[in-house]
């Protein structure tokens, strides 16, 4: 359901979930439409960084020393994915940190995991969350999930989130965007325009899980949020 929402001025900030090189640099971790995502991500942190709006910035990166049981590894005993010792961790630049930006090194997929993002939203007054990253239906979808259930309220940017097909990253905000109380759905225009101040109509969830999709009706649901 599309309603008209505003933001409150100086109680946001945005958070950058794991844009890092290894989603556009090995082949097994590959983001679709990548470029996309990341420019859409660096068009909203220079609103952001414009109107003084917090601009916070995740790292996935697994010391293998220390890894959850099952976590996969590789036959060397590296981490499957976003070992400690790969360069491919490195955030991409386009849309990397500026200088005193808070970048925390997660070793989970949701960044509210250690209590540090948490603790330094609360200590700003922050109402609004502002969510971009990848991948849509694991981090970003933990995050949103942990956000809203620290009371924090969400505006999911769907079109700077992604994953390794538009199939899995279209599913993967539906089910967030089924269950994303006191937030809202928006797009990066939508969501720079909110940051300005501005107001703007949103999709923001009413009742129990109303969007209902069957494979032949997810691409249209996607488009009216």
């Amino acid at each position: 359901m599309k309603n008209r929402l505003s933001v409150p001025r100086g109680k946001v900030a945005a958070l950058f979930v794991d844009l890092q090189e290894e989603h556009r640099r090995d082949p097994r971790y590959l983001v679709e439409d990548y470029g996309a995502i990341l420019a859409n991500a660096a068009h909203l942190q220079a609103v952001a960084r414009g109107l003084a709006v917090p601009v916070i910035h995740c790292a996935y990166i697994v010391d293998p020393a220390s890894t959850r049981p099952f976590h996969p590894m590789m036959p060397d005993g590296t981490s499957a994915f976003s070992d400690k010792d790969d360069p491919l961790t490195a955030l991409c630049p386009e849309s990397g940190p500026a200088d005193g930006e808070d970048v925390l090194v997660k070793s989970e997929a949701s960044a509210f995991g250690d209590g540090r993002l948490e603790a330094l939203l609360r200590g700003r007054g922050i109402e609004w969350l502002f969510v971009s990253g990848v991948w849509t239906e694991a981090c970003v979808d933990a995050t949103v999930k942990d956000a809203v259930a620290r009371g924090f309220r969400v505006a999911l940017v769907k079109d700077a989130c992604g994953s390794g097909t538009s199939a899995m990253h279209r599913t993967g905000i539906l089910n967030l965007a089924n269950r994303l109380y006191g937030g809202a759905v928006v797009e990066t225009g939508q969501a720079c325009r909110l940051l300005r101040g501005e107001t703007v109509d949103a999709w923001m969830v009413e009742g129990a899980v109303p969007l209902r999709y069957r494979a032949d009706s997810i691409d249209a649901l996607y488009r009216e949020l």
